[in-house]
């Protein structure tokens, strides 16, 4: 992965094909389209969503640009016309480039806007993600409060206007509303969280090492890379293993994307629909819940720090339902195992973990959450019912094979 590369520099290598090394990278291979995936990755670290919009943004401008001279399927976006002899890995690196030199203009000293770009200018994704002061609820039971140890207040408020990339609106899949808190589901899942999810839960017999360990991994700590990472490396990993071709990599990689921003932006929708409160804060407040079958403990933690936004529905759930949904549905099956290795920071040793399919990823993704004891299971649970179906909107309606 390129962890310092600079976008000009590269474009020289991507667009001749060659390595710095000056070993051959791609012929008529897929290999152009992985390799703008991981430049754009090494942009980021883990945790950063804004990840979602460039990379969206990146995989269908080069869908479209290579979809322009093979005329396989209908544009997703733009419906180009170019010679059938250009060079298709050559138009998606120019395309590639373009992308991310705009949205990364320190990094290059010329570019060309293409028009993708001019799509999604205004498509409400602020430059800088900042703590909303007017997205206040009453401190009722309930309702979202500010989390410790930060207290901040609530970030990604702007998501549930931003301009799909797929969907019609960010509401369209929205999950129905939680449990009541005076439920027996809500006690079932609020008692699971509060017995396996503490910081103490592995101390106590609750929680084996494993599930610590996948916890935080899966959520960055210590760790180089986030869900988003991991979903588009798994991506690049099954297309070499089975041979796509350079437009059915494009395709892959363009619904994965758009899948995953449109499905983070479904359970963010939910999250700011119904403003549920956390774990943290519902189990040291239990005594306001009017539910017998729970218990307050005021000195409750979680083993990872609760986000800054409300409980439900779950992001890591949807981008693991949504991404795995997408990858089925582009391979068009699930039992391809495959392995990821998660590159750990400070000191920790890498971790390999090998996975039976997709959906296989995602359950583990989304119970590690619970493990960490900032989710509900209701919250994965709806997350897996809604986000599926973004991707499989997306699928059905861009980029259908022609005739």
């Amino acid at each position: 992965m390129y962890r310092t590369a600079k976008i000009a520099a590269v474009t020289i290598l991507i667009v001749t094909g060659l390595h710095a090394t000056g070993a051959r990278v791609y012929g008529q291979s897929a290999d152009v389209v992985i390799q703008w995936n991981r430049l754009a990755q090494a942009q980021y670290g883990p945790g950063a969503s804004a990840i979602q919009r460039t990379l969206a943004i990146l995989h269908i401008a080069m869908f479209d640009a290579i979809n322009s001279i093979e005329r396989s399927y209908t544009p997703y976006r733009l419906d180009l016309q170019a010679s059938a002899a250009a060079s298709k890995e050559a138009a998606a690196a120019q395309a590639g480039h373009d992308v991310l030199s705009a949205i990364f203009p320190a990094q290059q000293a010329t570019y060309d806007a293409a028009a993708i770009l001019e799509w999604r200018k205004d498509d409400g994704w602020p430059a800088t993600i900042t703590p909303d002061p007017t997205y206040v609820l009453p401190p009722f039971p309930g309702l979202w409060q500010p989390t410790p140890p930060a207290n901040s207040l609530a970030t990604f408020t702007f998501y549930p206007r931003v301009v799909p990339f797929a969907l019609v609106t960010s509401t369209q899949f929205l999950p129905a509303p939680p449990p009541t808190l005076i439920s027996s589901q809500y006690a079932t899942d609020f008692n699971e969280t509060k017995r396996v999810g503490s910081v103490l839960s592995e101390t106590n017999g609750d929680r084996t090492a494993e599930q610590t360990l996948k916890s935080q991994v899966f959520a960055g700590v210590n760790t180089a890379i986030g869900f988003q990472q991991v979903w588009n490396i798994v991506a690049a990993t099954v297309a070499e293993s089975q041979g796509l071709s350079l437009i059915d990599t494009a395709r892959l990689f363009a619904l994965l994307n758009a899948s995953m921003h449109d499905g983070l932006q479904t359970s963010f929708t939910s999250k700011f629909t119904y403003g549920l409160w956390r774990p943290i804060t519902a189990i040291r407040r239990a005594a306001e819940d009017l539910n017998a079958d729970t218990e307050a403990d005021p000195t409750w933690t979680p083993l990872l720090t609760t986000p800054p936004y409300p409980s439900y529905a779950g992001n890591a759930s949807c981008i693991g339902a949504v991404s795995a949904r997408a990858l089925q549905l582009g391979f068009g099956r699930d039992d391809l195992p495959f392995s990821v290795t998660f590159p750990r920071t400070g000191g920790f040793a890498d971790v390999t973990w090998t996975f039976n399919g997709f959906d296989d990823l995602a359950v583990q993704q989304a119970r590690s959450r619970i493990y960490g004891g900032i989710h509900y299971q209701f919250d994965s649970n709806a997350s897996r019912s809604a986000c599926p179906k973004v991707a499989e909107w997306t699928f059905t309606h861009y980029m259908r094979p022609l005739e």
